[in-house]
């Protein structure tokens, strides 16, 4: 009976060393969710404006060598970039990323995956390591992104995938990421990154007309590659607070499910304990009254 009570008692004490531990790291997360919540709300609506603005021209504007940039090809080589974290911890995070980069795969690009003309860009180790395991062809160049998270990391990754669809080493480039909507909720998207995807005009539409200064050429060499930035930049600020309102979720239900865990090892701490007693009682009563007869 006393090694039964000794065990539940470090059962106890082993269940509310992991609750201060969950309950430590939902604060930090917490923490970390506001500012990587606020860099991304102040930066969603630039970017997009920005993208809108870019498939506008794009749709509007003939072609030449200005727009080799939304040159759609005979797609034979994929590149998926594919945004996750660097640590877990943070639920089905990034098993949900990896599964909805496996869903586009399977979707639309098996032929050339199956072929091995398909090529995936980890930006998060956990993502590499779990695609490296299931045997994709995976490139590691951009997975410490978070380690010095900045716009200029971000910057070159977008800029090498820009040059690898110039030398049409790449036919379509695809962002598998997950749009931050709160703490608890987001949306696993997989986004066009290259060719620039265009709009289709509506029924009726009158043709954008734009005047450009400098000139066309030269406006347009200019903007793309920025604009282009911007959206693996926001893909990639969007994945950040994804994962620490993952991780504060995560950690708040774990504390809830220790607390939980605590509340029925205490009754049966108290159960055995109250039958220790009822039995040490019994033994002195048994004594008490063998001497008495």
């Amino acid at each position: 009976m006393a090694g039964q009570l000794k065990e539940v008692r470090n059962r106890i004490k082993s269940v509310q060393s992991t609750q201060q531990i969950t309950k430590a790291m939902k604060m930090v997360s917490a923490a970390k969710l506001r500012r990587a919540q606020d860099a991304i709300i102040q930066m969603r609506p630039y970017a997009q404006k920005l993208q809108e603005m870019l498939s506008n021209i794009v749709s509007n504007v003939e072609g030449g060598a200005s727009m080799k940039l939304a040159e759609e090809r005979n797609v034979e080589k994929v590149l998926l970039i594919v945004v996750t974290s660097d640590r877990g911890l943070c639920g089905a995070y990034n098993s949900n990323v990896v599964k909805a980069a496996k869903f586009v795969i399977a979707e639309k690009y098996n032929s050339q995956f199956t072929k091995g003309n398909g090529v995936i860009w980890n930006i998060g180790k956990k993502g590499w390591e779990s695609m490296t395991k299931s045997g994709y062809k995976t490139d590691a160049a951009h997975k410490d992104i978070y380690l010095n998270l900045s716009f200029e990391n971000v910057q070159a990754a977008a800029q090498a995938a820009v040059k690898a669809f110039e030398n049409k080493e790449f036919d379509a480039v695809e962002i598998v990421y997950s749009q931050f909507k709160n703490a608890a909720t987001q949306a696993f998207v997989a986004e066009a990154f290259l060719p620039i995807p265009k709009v289709l005009p509506k029924a009726g539409a009158k043709k954008s007309d734009f005047i450009f200064e400098p000139n066309k050429e030269e406006l347009i060499a200019e903007l793309m590659p920025k604009i282009l930035n911007t959206q693996l930049y926001k893909a990639v600020l969007d994945g950040n607070a994804s994962e620490h309102g993952a991780r504060m979720t995560a950690m708040d239900k774990a504390s809830e499910n220790a607390n939980e865990l605590l509340k029925s090892l205490k009754i049966s701490y108290n159960r055995a304990r109250q039958a220790a007693i009822t039995t040490e009682l019994t033994e002195i009563v048994s004594g008490a009254a063998a001497l008495q007869g």
